[in-house]
């Protein structure tokens, strides 16, 4: 099952990590145009390995990388640890504060088929593509993908808690979450957190893209090195993991919006969706997302002067000719992109992951406001998904339309860097695990 490994991360040195505040980014795919403008007028910002600039990015982030290892911006750890990672945040609505508790760490890059790592959504080929080529210039992991483990029994949270007494940065991120990183060196304990996921699957919860590059890069790598022993530095990857058993993970939705559809028509589209779902005018549209709440394959439809709840038939959902077992079919988000996408808007299944008329948005603000000045035609609002929900779809062996779960809140780059560069990933502390 799943090997780990502790992590000698690249860090900061011990000045700049005093303001580390300034030199955290949000992930590659969340970062919005606005913020990378702020972010890289820091010319040491993490931005500039995870999202950098440039007619050819990833040479830029390896020129960036080697400069900042030579001026002492950042460096190496002496010792291999378990990183600690808390992250203390609240919900809209709630005064009641969540801590998700987590771990960094190294973990082999498992292909799909062995089972050890499950994946949950599709991905985009581009973005893939984008993460593989600065993956292999720089052989860095600028953030931690994401990943669920299962322990009923919490093994691992008093040794976390303990580690915390002791952080090495505290900060608040762009989301308002704050986020808290300590590191664990003591062997005995790194041992207990190795033995403790070796018989434990990974649900990958976010970062599909990056975990993907690691594959494609690993596989490159294995063509090249005919002698390769499976220790080598690019068989591994920088990984957060939690555990799926805390009250304290939270998925949240993410909406979709439709745009530049041909002779798009409000009152054409309502009588098309009237052959699959009854059909509910909506007042007053804040309250969208509460009406659908806990309804099954119930649905927001916005439109720039009008909304409505939309709900599909149950003796409809038997004429999906999609092919895909019942715990997948049976998702709001399948009926969503089956049902609305392809029936009503005419996109294919098979087209849907590279459409340029499917945009996907968090926010149910940003969606108004995309609604209410043109750029979207109209905006589909759903529901959270369960974790439940998340661990059969991955059991069964396929996957959900892509950007269906939203794992909040997004860990953060820029604490620390995992490197896979083959003369700084081996160390002779290793041997003890």
């Amino acid at each position: 099952m799943a090997e780990i490994r502790p992590i000698r991360p690249w860090r900061y040195n011990d000045t700049l990590g005093q303001d580390i505040e300034t030199l955290t980014s949000p992930l590659f795919d969340v970062v919005s145009e606005k913020q990378r403008k702020t972010l890289y007028q820091n010319p040491y910002n993490s931005i500039h390995l995870s999202v950098p600039l440039g007619e050819e990015p990833a040479e830029t982030a390896r020129k960036t990388l080697e400069e900042w290892k030579l001026k002492g911006i950042i460096a190496q750890d002496p010792l291999p640890g378990i990183y600690v990672y808390y992250q203390y945040f609240t919900l809209h609505g709630s005064a009641k504060e969540y801590v998700r508790k987590g771990f960094i760490c190294n973990i082999r890059a498992y292909d799909w088929d062995d089972d050890v790592i499950l994946r949950h959504e599709n991905t985009i080929p581009k973005s893939v593509n984008d993460r593989i080529d600065i993956l292999a210039k720089t052989q860095l992991n600028a953030s931690p993908t994401h990943g669920l483990y299962t322990d009923p029994d919490f093994m691992l949270e008093e040794y976390m808690d303990e580690s915390m007494a002791h952080p090495l940065y505290e900060s608040e991120d762009y989301q308002g979450v704050r986020d808290v990183l300590s590191v664990i060196h003591d062997a005995q304990v790194m041992k207990l957190f190795l033995s403790t996921l070796a018989d434990k699957e990974i649900i990958l919860a976010d970062g599909h893209h990056r975990y993907e590059g690691s594959l494609a890069y690993r596989k490159a790598q294995l063509q090249e090195n005919g002698k390769a022993t499976g220790m080598e530095a690019f068989n591994f990857h920088m990984m957060y993991l939690t555990n799926s058993e805390a009250d304290d993970l939270r998925i949240l939705p993410t909406h979709r919006l439709i745009h530049q559809i041909a002779d798009f028509d409000e009152e054409a589209i309502l009588s098309k969706i009237g052959q699959y779902f009854t059909i509910k005018p909506v007042e007053n549209v804040g309250d969208i997302q509460e009406i659908i709440l806990g309804k099954q394959w119930a649905f927001g439809l916005i439109f720039e002067e009008n909304a409505y709840k939309i709900r599909l038939k149950p003796e409809v959902f038997e004429t999906m000719s999609w092919r895909f077992p019942l715990v997948v079919k049976e998702l709001d988000l399948t009926v969503m992109h089956y049902f609305i996408i392809e029936k009503i808007f005419n996109i294919p299944g098979d087209k849907q992951r590279s459409s340029e008329h499917i945009s996907f948005e968090r926010s149910f603000t940003n969606c108004l406001q995309q609604i209410y000045t043109g750029k979207a035609d109209c905006a589909l609002i759903t529901s959270d998904i369960t974790m439940e929900e998340v661990k059969k779809v991955c059991h069964s062996g396929y996957t959900m339309p892509q950007k269906s779960t939203y794992f909040y809140p997004k860990v953060i780059c820029g604490f620390l860097f995992g490197t896979i560069k083959e003369d700084e990933f081996q160390t002779p502390v290793d041997t003890c695990f």
